[in-house]
């Protein structure tokens, strides 16, 4: 454990380091799709700030400062990897890199992959080099998971995938897919379960993007028609990828739970308001509300903190998971309510430079997404009946 001296040198180190490497764009709060980063192997970027930041980050292992150096990560200790983040907090600093390789992926390649794969994967999720998508819903399985159909046939050195995934996000644009498939008998249907991992550029792969209200497409259809893929590219056991899909889920819940951080409304909603001559938000009434909303952000961050402390100490997150992810949504569709009421009528912009192309109105309608995607609220809200509260069933 480290000393207080130690600690000490490291947060006044890394105060340095952000002051010099970040740039002074990327300290303001994401406000559309546009501000997000998600890297890959043909990126776009809002700015050559915003690829700067990714890229410096990366190199240092600070986008996932927690993973072991050799797998393109920090080797942060636990105390180092708070203080890195409340340094981050401190001056605003946007998170650089935002991955479903560094939030599901990663997790459980991390727990269940060979060393082989470790080496072949996380470096470059770790650097934004190569963007992932999720195969797991599909028409016909979606909260019930477990009952996935795609297809995928032994055929000697490689497997043969056929079927179909559904809100598979950013599919079109992702360059690789982790992906639940059925390669064993279907009873009991948690069993014959494979987790594997493919190009998603690979013959037979195509995606069809599903409009939303926002009238943004993360969403897609996603169609596999007789896709070979290596047998290397199986992670964890055959027929036991349902112990891998459980871990990754309760690492994508508490992904989607910490959606809108890492600061909360009043920062961003302060600077867009009307004040009195003292300063004060003229609106008592949304005052009150954005001091309420900012109280709520703190607990859920410090609850994300220990959540995560005794995650990185061998304990499950199980159905505790849950709970972040319902609170989380709850929290960050309440952000853009605030955001909009600060905003007034010029915040329901649907076009114009002035909105971003109506940026604020579509992050607000998206996030009403949250409550449905990584499973509804209202199964959120059964596991947490259940598993935490434990009241008995109706």
């Amino acid at each position: 454990m480290a000393s207080d001296e130690d600690m000490k040198a490291f947060r006044e180190e890394t105060r340095a380091w952000l002051d010099e490497n970040c740039p002074k764009s990327m300290r303001t709060p994401i406000m559309g799709e546009d501000d997000i980063c998600w890297g890959g192997k043909n990126p776009t970027f809002e700015s050559d700030d915003q690829r700067v930041w990714m890229e410096r980050m990366g190199a240092k292992g600070w986008t996932v400062p927690a993973w072991p150096k050799e797998y393109g990560g920090g080797g942060l200790n636990k105390a180092e990897v708070k203080a890195l983040a409340s340094e981050m907090r401190r001056m605003g600093a946007r998170s650089p890199l935002s991955s479903f390789g560094i939030w599901m992926l990663g997790p459980a390649l991390l727990e269940f992959g060979s060393h082989e794969q470790k080496l072949e994967y996380l470096p470059p999720i770790a650097r934004g080099e190569v963007r992932w998508c999720q195969g797991y819903s599909e028409p016909g399985a979606g909260s019930d998971l477990a009952s996935l159909a795609t297809k995928c046939e032994d055929k000697g050195d490689t497997f043969l995938v056929n079927g179909q995934k559904v809100w598979t996000s950013y599919a079109d644009q992702a360059d690789w897919i982790f992906c639940l498939v059925r390669t064993g008998p279907s009873e009991p249907k948690h069993n014959g379960i494979s987790f594997i991992l493919f190009d998603m550029t690979s013959k037979g792969v195509s995606t069809k993007p599903i409009k939303l209200i926002s009238g943004n497409s993360p969403f897609c259809e996603t169609f596999f028609d007789d896709v070979s893929v290596p047998k290397t590219q199986l992670v964890g056991t055959l027929n036991k990828g349902w112990d891998i899909a459980k871990y990754l889920l309760t690492h994508e819940r508490a992904m989607i739970g910490d959606t809108g951080m890492p600061e909360p409304v009043s920062a961003s909603a302060l600077r867009n308001m009307t004040k009195d001559d003292d300063g004060q938000l003229q609106d008592k009434v949304l005052r009150t509300n954005i001091a309420e909303h900012e109280i709520d952000w703190m607990a859920f961050v410090f609850t994300m903190e220990r959540a995560m402390d005794e995650a990185r100490a061998g304990a499950s997150l199980g159905a505790f998971s849950s709970m972040l992810k319902y609170y989380g949504t709850e929290l960050n569709k309440d952000r853009y309510e605030l955001l909009l009421k600060a905003t007034g009528s010029n915040g329901l912009e649907w076009e114009g430079q002035s909105s971003k192309e109506g940026a604020l109105a579509k992050m607000w309608l998206r996030t009403k997404a949250n409550s449905i995607e990584g499973g509804t609220s209202e199964v959120m809200l059964n596991i947490i009946s259940k598993r935490i509260l434990e009241l008995p069933e109706a």
